[in-house]
């Protein structure tokens, strides 16, 4: 049988797994979400998001308790904001939200949302304009 087909808990796993890593048994993808909710939904879908993506919720813990740790350091409006924009991005991870607090990016507006992407009109001499390519023969049409 092959490793991956053993369950996560058995008696035997516990057995040959670290102590910190038996730790994280206390801590089911449950808990995790619902501290995260504590915070704010953005930060909640953060984290399932992260718990989701892997292929065992336990391979995502460690991200998920980091988030948790630097939701101490900088505080509920900033993680949910910081969540937020994660999501929009879609750069979910332990990473790239320590990246995001780190940087301030969490004050700025997130790209793509309430914004035109409308080139400004350079107004000048050798601007020919639509007049310029407007042919006779299509004018009638």
């Amino acid at each position: 049988m092959r490793a991956a087909e053993y369950e996560a808990d058995t008696p035997r796993s516990r057995l040959t797994r670290p102590k910190s890593h038996e730790k994280q048994l206390d801590w089911p993808p449950g808990r995790l979400i619902d501290w995260a909710r504590t915070i704010g939904p953005e930060c909640a879908r953060a984290v399932s998001y992260i718990l989701e993506s892997k292929p065992h919720p336990e391979q995502g813990y460690r991200a998920c308790l980091g988030i948790m740790r630097l939701g101490r350091d900088y505080g509920d409006d900033r993680m949910e904001a910081t969540c937020r924009r994660a999501l929009a991005l879609d750069a979910c991870s332990y990473q790239s939200i320590k990246s995001i607090l780190k940087t301030k990016l969490d004050q700025q507006p997130i790209p793509g949302q309430n914004e035109t992407l409308e080139a400004p009109v350079a107004d000048h001499d050798n601007i020919r304009g639509e007049a310029y390519y407007r042919t006779p023969e299509l004018e009638g049409t």
